[in-house]
């Protein structure tokens, strides 16, 4: 950490060492918190206070590891919004909505692929 930390102090804790999270590697969050500083443990490791979900692991970490939290203010991002609702959709009768699609989505018999050829009466070539 960039400060020198105290207790109370919340943290970021890397999820590098967890196996036990769910889902794939790639997906999973780089860190978990804020979490609460309990002690001090020398100048480089600290303990935290663990969520119930990760009471299973070893609540010390290294200094280098473990990030500041900083909690944005509101007041900074006015415009935020906390909560998004989610757009809603409004569909028709189902069965003419899945007509239509199917409608406008069918391929046409027709060769969809543009070949050059030379015209029987002419020396240019053409697509077709």
């Amino acid at each position: 950490m960039e400060s020198d930390p105290k207790e109370g102090d919340q943290v970021l804790v890397p999820t590098l060492k967890f196996n036990n999270l769910k889902g794939p590697k790639k997906m999973r969050d780089l860190f978990v918190g804020p979490l609460t500083i309990i002690k001090l443990m020398g100048k480089n490791e600290v303990e935290v206070k663990l969520t119930e979900e990760f009471s299973r692991k070893h609540p010390v970490f290294p200094m280098s590891l473990v990030k500041p939290y900083f909690q944005t203010e509101e007041d900074e991002f006015p415009s935020r919004n906390k909560n998004p609702t989610p757009p809603q959709i409004v569909f028709g009768s189902q069965t003419a909505d899945k007509d239509k699609l199917v409608a406008e989505d069918a391929i046409p018999d027709a060769n969809l692929h543009l070949r050059k050829f030379r015209a029987p009466n002419s020396t240019e070539k053409s697509h077709q």
